[in-house]
């Protein structure tokens, strides 16, 4: 449904609100889901059916955490009230509320992913050691919000956007589940514990172990054509760090302008499974 009324736009000359056309397409795809979540809630009554569900979009929900992240480094639309829903929307499926990862991410983890004790997401132990992939998705995930509000200390006007829809998306959630307990808890809930999980054991991977005194050797991109396509150029790290405001379609081209100052062994074109699979056998 979600394309269709995309299509209607098109015809009437109203993608004029999106910023980059590129966005169009994603866009709809995430609205379409979370509209079938809301048709899911209203019709389904069978707990089996709904735990089914859950777990057969536990990873395609996961990848939205992508989309998110480009939607808070480069606002989607043009109009603040469109960016406003589209983030609940985000927020159902991830549970990354309005600016958390423009906090967390954009004014933190991006201004200090070259220092390990700044750094938002950081991945070394104080010891020094690099953490363990599990020990680094619970840490980051279990206070993804609070280094959100600490950051936003200083960016205020971002923070009480922050905190007002965080709260407005939590009670709105904590309704949905009141009226339909089963339905709330597999639909919202569960995904957007989950989302926050996923994000940041994907995240795992794009810096953990590397040296920080390089901005170009500090990142691990992956030019792997079905990831990109699927988290929207992600695997081009690298050309997002050295360049954040740049708009996740031209990350590509921006890639083909540094690619000569990456180290060789930091691009790789496998899927991350398929990479972690050789990893192992080598071991």
């Amino acid at each position: 449904m979600a394309l269709i009324c995309l299509a209607k736009i098109e015809g009437i000359g109203l993608t004029s609100v999106f910023r980059y056309p590129a966005d169009r397409l994603p866009v709809a795809i995430i609205v379409a889901l979370t509209c079938l979540d809301f048709a899911i809630y209203f019709q389904v009554e069978q707990s089996w059916i709904l735990l089914v569900f859950w777990l057969v979009m536990m990873i395609p929900k996961g990848k939205i955490g992508a989309w998110n992240h480009h939607h808070q480094h480069t606002p989607t639309f043009k109009k603040k009230p469109l960016n406003r829903l589209l983030e609940l929307s985000y927020a159902l499926h991830t549970g990354a509320t309005t600016n958390v990862w423009v906090l967390h991410h954009t004014l933190g983890h991006h201004m200090n992913f070259l220092d390990q004790q700044k750094d938002e997401s950081r991945w070394q132990r104080k010891s020094g050691e690099v953490m363990g992939k599990i020990e680094y998705t619970l840490n980051v995930a279990a206070t993804a919000h609070w280094r959100a509000y600490h950051v936003g200390k200083r960016f205020p006007k971002i923070q009480r956007a922050f905190l007002l829809y965080t709260v407005l998306t939590f009670l709105f959630v904590a309704m949905l589940t009141w009226f339909k307990p089963v339905q709330g808890l597999f639909l919202f809930v569960l995904p957007m514990l989950c989302g926050v999980l996923l994000t940041s054991w994907a995240t795992f991977k794009h810096h953990a172990g590397l040296p920080t005194d390089n901005e170009f050797a500090a990142s691990r991109n992956n030019l792997n054509r079905f990831y990109n396509i699927t988290t929207g150029n992600l695997g081009y790290h690298t050309a997002h760090h050295y360049k954040q405001g740049v708009h996740w379609s031209r990350l590509p081209e921006l890639h083909e302008q540094i690619k000569d100052k990456i180290p060789e062994e930091l691009i790789s074109s496998g899927l991350p499974v398929g990479d972690w699979i050789r990893r192992k056998l080598a071991s």
